[in-house]
């Protein structure tokens, strides 16, 4: 039996066509992140993983086959320490991840690769990696290096979400719900909380934002949800879905027509 590799994954292809990807001017490797990490009673533990693999995995299927940009197996365990008093979670250390983009990163800079896209479907690791990614480039300062966040900077989810879900959703909420219901309804149970989102906090700060704390989940929430969802549905997770697409798909397709950086 013949087998064809995935044109797109990286660890399908042989080394033989990893080094001619390489050496074009343009190469680019997308390393996906996600978590395994409680998301109430509703939702899967990978569920940032799912998301961000499943968009990835989409967003692939607009661009044609001989475009110099790999994607490599999605890193589901992440950071997410303030998890960790729910059953389930399982966090690597700060050091650990940083030390695993520095690595893998430096590597895929020794093969030629001229960029990095490091796609994070886990908002509680955000700062980790922008910070990882700036170690990264010290190291391997020849490859550009974007850690990016899958929610950030996506036109139109004002006009999907209300102002509350926006800003006090953060976890197993409405969004995140209607999406796996999008995505993979299978996996959905029935419960839909509504918990963690009417918190007393002085004057001025907030939970995220300009003014943060360093919130564990357990602080004022028991499900192990943050915000509600009670409203979601499939036919909201379909239109997150295609905003998500179409976003990172433009972002990843003027990239990839540009030399940027021109290091040569």
């Amino acid at each position: 039996m013949n087998f064809k590799p995935i044109p797109n994954k990286f660890e399908y292809l042989n080394w033989q066509e990893i080094e001619c990807v390489a050496k074009n001017k343009r190469s680019t490797v997308i390393w996906p992140f996600g978590a395994v990490e409680q998301h109430g009673p509703h939702l899967p533990l990978a569920t940032d993983s799912i998301f961000v693999d499943e968009i990835i995995s989409e967003v692939f299927k607009l661009f044609s086959a001989d475009i110099p940009l790999k994607k490599l197996p999605t890193q589901y365990i992440g950071f997410s320490p303030e998890h960790k008093g729910f059953a389930g979670t399982i966090s690597l250390s700060s050091n650990l991840i940083t030390s695993m983009i520095k690595e893998v990163g430096s590597q895929l800079s020794e093969m030629g690769f001229k960029r990095l896209i490091l796609i994070n479907g886990h908002g509680g690791q955000i700062s980790l990696l922008n910070t990882a990614a700036r170690e990264l480039r010290s190291v391997a300062p020849g490859m550009a290096v974007f850690p990016c966040f899958l929610w950030s900077g996506v036109n139109g989810l004002s006009e999907l979400l209300t102002k509350t879900e926006i800003e006090d959703g953060l976890h197993a909420s409405l969004a995140e719900t209607s999406l796996m219901l999008a995505l993979k309804p299978e996996l959905v149970g029935d419960d839909r909380p509504n918990e963690g989102n009417k918190v007393e906090i002085p004057k001025g700060w907030s939970l995220e934002g300009n003014a943060p704390t360093a919130w564990l989940t357990d602080d004022f929430s028991k499900s192990g949800v943050i915000g509600d969802s009670r409203g979601a549905n499939e036919s909201l997770g379909k239109n997150l879905k295609e905003l998500l697409i179409n976003h990172w798909s433009e972002l990843i397709m003027n990239l990839m027509q540009s030399d940027w950086p021109n290091n040569s």
